[in-house]
């Protein structure tokens, strides 16, 4: 996968996560195409990684705007570069209940955490089949294993996201294309306060919490390892799977007591 013509496409490479997983796959030897909205962000980490020897690309884009994700394979084709590498990490949550919610905004997120995955992964897996190797790695949440009250939208999406990849595996056993998840819980990043649970960081224990760096070199290692899922972190890991077997008509009353995000007043 790592040759001089091919690259790894990272989105939302501007900040948290994204950044972290184009600097572990650049240390790596990886050239990456870094993608998000932001472009002299994505400017400054390119410079970043070109002063350690590795190629790096950027190209803005607004991964909400269907048109603008048709344009990147052909925009990718004209640097002579192919994707071997796909890592869907751009996203964001709202919060909130939904029957407050702002309509734009809720539809805005599922665009960005479940249309563009799907719409990327179309886009570039066939390429890969047809050279008989790549990777993709889709970043989901341990949110994807329950639903979760006043933040509905994002773990709905990123349950999506956990089965969809989980059955993209399925249907590239055998064709040297592998397709992995990776679950972060709670990250030091600037998503939460992008979300509205700033407060939350001072309130959630400090053995909860995983480092973007930490995460991006459990998640690329998992993708190169061929690996299902990866969530960083043993607490983590235990969380999901209570979320993922305990009766939901126990769990999501006791998140929706607890949420953060749940009005005051209710």
């Amino acid at each position: 996968m790592n040759s001089r013509n091919r690259t790894a496409l990272v989105t939302g490479a501007s900040s948290g996560i994204g950044t972290e997983i184009a600097r572990e796959l650049a240390r790596r030897g990886y050239g990456v195409t870094l993608v998000a909205r932001r472009e002299d962000r994505l400017r400054e980490l390119a410079d970043e990684l070109e002063a350690t020897g590795v190629r790096a690309e950027v190209l803005a884009t607004d991964l909400v705007d269907p048109a603008s994700r048709a344009q990147l394979p052909q925009r990718v084709a004209d640097l002579g570069l192919e994707v071997s590498i796909l890592v869907n990490n751009a996203g964001f949550s709202t919060t909130g209940p939904v029957s407050e919610s702002d309509v734009s905004a809720e539809l805005r997120m599922i665009e960005l955490n479940v249309a563009a995955v799907a719409d990327l992964c179309s886009r570039f897996l066939p390429a890969m089949v047809e050279r008989g190797g790549g990777a993709v790695l889709n970043v989901a949440s341990t949110a994807a294993f329950q639903p979760l009250p006043y933040q509905s939208g994002y773990g709905a999406s990123k349950a999506f996201v956990l089965s969809y990849t989980h059955a993209l595996r399925g249907e590239l056993r055998g064709t040297g294309v592998t397709a992995t998840t990776l679950c972060p819980g709670p990250v030091k990043t600037e998503f939460a306060e992008a979300a509205g649970l700033g407060e939350t960081e001072n309130s959630t224990p400090d053995f909860l919490w995983e480092t973007a760096d930490a995460v991006a070199r459990a998640g690329v290692r998992g993708m190169l390892e061929g690996r299902a899922k990866v969530i960083p972190g043993p607490i983590n890991r235990i969380t999901a799977t209570l979320g993922n077997i305990a009766p939901r008509s126990i769990l999501v009353p006791v998140i929706a007591r607890s949420h953060p995000a749940k009005p005051k007043d209710t």
